[in-house]
């Protein structure tokens, strides 16, 4: 818990906690992060998109190892949990085991991806699809904000853009891979369970949607006679509600929405807004979608606005092994809690890990569901039962 409020010193905006990729703070959090390494006997390096590697040797050196990990950049005034907690609990276990000179038969090597939020360029998961070996090289001339090129801030972190093929493991270097990660929502707290083994990562679809109706003055065009942009929108935003509710495991949101012209005295001409899908079942957010779509359309017609919906991100649903899923689950059991199975909402690196090897997930409690807040948090006791579960699934782990 130290280091992780340690970690969180490192930031890019005075009084919060701001880490973006590439940045002068994710710079020193690497470094930080690279000496605690070292001091547990990890041999430490830096790939060339900024991933801090520390590797455990197993009692045959070469190994193929497990890999446990997470990612060490933030959303803007974030909490400290999220993403640093996977990382720091893998070193704190790994320590463990070195402190009593104990060797498993297969590597560990910690991992600490930089890019999983995407929140300084328009990419994601820049540094765990490269470790999993299908990193873009067209998301090198992507810009940030201020119009640096990720090949530039990558340059002036330190990396190497010639070698990022380098940073790719091999099936035949990995095992499994294992992250642990805040629950960022309120079910474990529900059901007052300090740990949760996830079954999948949810897919994602999200939709841009435009209604054109007809501006007009507020005092002198019937209400018979409107063309309201902004009344067929709270329908369809109503509509949305109504299917999610109706599938299981579906969620959908709205979470942005723009009125034009946006005065108090015009009836609304147009509206935009987004619509956000997700479900741990590709199936189950395909039909989502459809009968969304299908609804909106019909509003349309009956309201007689026009209306565009496009795809702008589509992901799908990541499983996680069952093998692994199983390991973790014996491992909660033997120090006496249930078991609680549960998808993840929130896209992880796991989802990009997936393409590579088996991936499990241990979610920890965290106060209140809330995250990617100043407010998030966990529990010493909390923190410390994550830990050694991590522990006794390493000890018991057959490679797959």
């Amino acid at each position: 818990m130290e280091r992780l409020d340690a970690l969180a010193r490192h930031s890019d905006e005075p009084g919060k906690l701001t880490r973006l990729y590439l940045s002068a703070a994710h710079k020193a959090a690497a470094e930080i992060l690279a000496g605690w390494m070292r001091e547990a006997g990890l041999a430490v390096s830096i790939d060339a998109l900024g991933t801090v590697v520390g590797r455990y040797e197993s009692a045959i050196p070469g190994a193929p190892a497990l890999l446990l990990g997470s990612h060490i950049d933030t959303v803007r005034d974030a909490g400290r949990y999220d993403g640093a907690l996977g990382v720091i609990a893998g070193l704190v276990a790994v320590e463990e085991l070195s402190k009593h000179r104990e060797t498993l038969p297969f590597a560990i090597e910690v991992v600490a991806f930089g890019d999983e939020e995407g929140v300084r360029f328009p990419t994601t998961l820049t540094s765990s699809r490269a470790l999993a070996g299908y990193f873009d090289p067209a998301i090198l001339d992507v810009c940030d904000a201020d119009g640096v090129s990720l090949r530039k801030a990558l340059i002036a972190f330190g990396g190497d853009p010639a070698a990022i093929a380098r940073a790719a493991k091999s099936r035949e270097e990995v095992h499994a891979y294992i992250e642990v990660h805040i629950e960022q929502g309120p079910v474990l707290e529900s059901a007052n369970l300090p740990v949760g083994v996830v079954t999948a990562i949810n897919g994602i679809r999200r939709l841009a949607v435009a209604v054109i109706g007809e501006a007009g003055h507020a005092g002198t065009v019937p209400m018979r006679l409107r063309r309201d942009a902004l009344t067929a929108a709270a329908e369809m935003v109503l509509a949305v509600e109504r299917v999610a509710n109706s599938l299981p495991g579906v969620v959908a949101t709205v979470g942005r929405m723009e009125v034009f012209p946006s005065a108090v005295n015009v009836i609304p001409g147009s509206v935009q807004f987004t619509i956000d899908v997700r479900s741990p079942e590709d199936t189950q957010r395909d039909a989502a979608t459809e009968e969304i779509t299908r609804s909106t359309r019909k509003i349309a017609a009956d309201r007689q606005v026009e209306l565009s919906i496009s795809t702008t991100h589509e992901a799908p649903a990541t499983a996680c092994s069952p093998v692994m899923i199983d390991a973790l689950s014996r491992a909660i059991k033997q120090l006496g809690f249930a078991t609680r199975l549960l998808p993840s909402g929130a896209g992880h690196d796991a989802m990009a890990i997936a393409q590579l090897c088996p991936i499990g997930m241990l979610f920890v409690r965290c106060a209140g569901g809330i995250s990617h807040n100043p407010k998030e948090a966990i529990s010493l006791q909390d923190a410390d039962i994550c830990v050694r579960i991590l522990l006794d699934f390493l000890r018991n782990f057959k490679p797959i």
